[in-house]
């Protein structure tokens, strides 16, 4: 009696699940989000301009970008400023962190750097000032930018810091275009406890979560306070280690067979979509990688190079 009991139970839960895979409209409210961004430019496009600064957010807004992607971390004087390293060592040769400076004192960027995310590539023009290549103020890509929706990755476990971030969203009245969130999952609860009008990312914790309990058929029955997701390409994360080794570890192979069959699976991608939730990948450099992201169905695709997505995407649109 009990294998009979154990297999109906077992298929009732497996039709459920499907029923509601494809209807979670039933179980849960619809996320109703009050923009598209299907072109996104990671930190202003560091390919094309000196990254998370405001002429960098300037170019890619003229490219046509949707959205603005930028990190932030607070000065020794408790300024917001839109930055992304640990330290300045990569962009400035200084080994210090923001912290560790008043906002005056921070020096600008190197006339040459490396491109975070293209291994063994720098961007450098020496036709731009020193003043341009500066660090700004959260506050002055709010006031350059009213109208563009903003991806804020705050950096630094500090809740005076999501405080501050908060106080801005609400100063310049942002809540309905702003996205954030961290890679830590203790962050990410911070900033929706401070601000639940806001739209949250998942943090890493919570991606992993998300896989498992599509595997398991759970991720039907699952509330979601985020509204983003947003994850590597693992495409684009094979080709970028790439150029850093010869060949990938036994390791490596098998952490990126696992993103590639579940982190962008297909089903699950179309359950949060139909959710409400928006899906982003990053970060997407060439033609190739636009069109995985394409085929996998995202919302949005995030680029150093916002002039060559929006190239890709206009292309596309055209060929519809």
């Amino acid at each position: 009696m009990a294998i009979p009991a154990a297999l109906g139970a077992l298929i009732s839960y497996a039709a459920a699940s499907a029923f509601f895979w494809h209807f979670p409209h039933i179980l849960h409210k619809k996320k109703n989000i009050s923009f598209t961004c299907p072109h996104i430019s990671h930190r202003g496009g560091s390919a094309e301009g000196y990254e998370n600064t405001l002429k960098s957010f300037q170019n890619a807004v003229k490219q046509g970008t949707n959205m603005l992607e930028l990190d932030v971390r607070m000065t020794r004087d408790r300024q917001v400023v839109v930055f992304h390293d640990q330290t300045l060592a990569r962009v400035a040769e200084r080994d210090l962190s923001v912290a560790e400076f008043d906002y005056k004192e921070l020096p600008s960027l190197n006339s040459k750097i490396p491109i975070d995310t293209i291994p063994g590539e720098y961007f450098s023009d020496l036709s731009w000032p020193e003043d341009e290549r500066r660090i700004p103020l959260l506050k002055e890509v709010f006031q350059e930018f009213p109208k563009i929706p903003i991806n804020i990755d705050i950096k630094e476990n500090d809740m005076e810091l999501i405080q501050e971030v908060s106080k801005l969203i609400d100063e310049y009245q942002r809540a309905d275009i702003t996205v954030w969130g961290s890679f830590s999952s203790d962050v990410c609860n911070k900033c929706y406890d401070v601000n639940p009008n806001v739209c949250l990312f998942f943090s890493a914790k919570r991606v992993l979560v998300l896989m498992l309990c599509a595997v398991t058929g759970l991720l039907p029955f699952i509330p979601m306070k985020e509204t983003h997701f947003e994850v590597f390409l693992p495409m684009s994360m094979k080709r970028r280690r790439l150029k850093q080794v010869s060949e990938l570890s036994l390791k490596e192979k098998c952490l990126l067979w696992i993103c590639e069959t579940f982190l962008v699976w297909k089903p699950m991608i179309n359950h949060l979509k139909k959710r409400g939730i928006h899906v982003y990948l990053w970060v997407c450099n060439d033609p190739d990688e636009f069109a995985e992201c394409r085929k996998i169905g995202v919302t949005g695709i995030m680029t150093d190079h916002p002039t060559l997505l929006r190239e890709f995407l206009n292309t596309s649109k055209s060929a519809e």
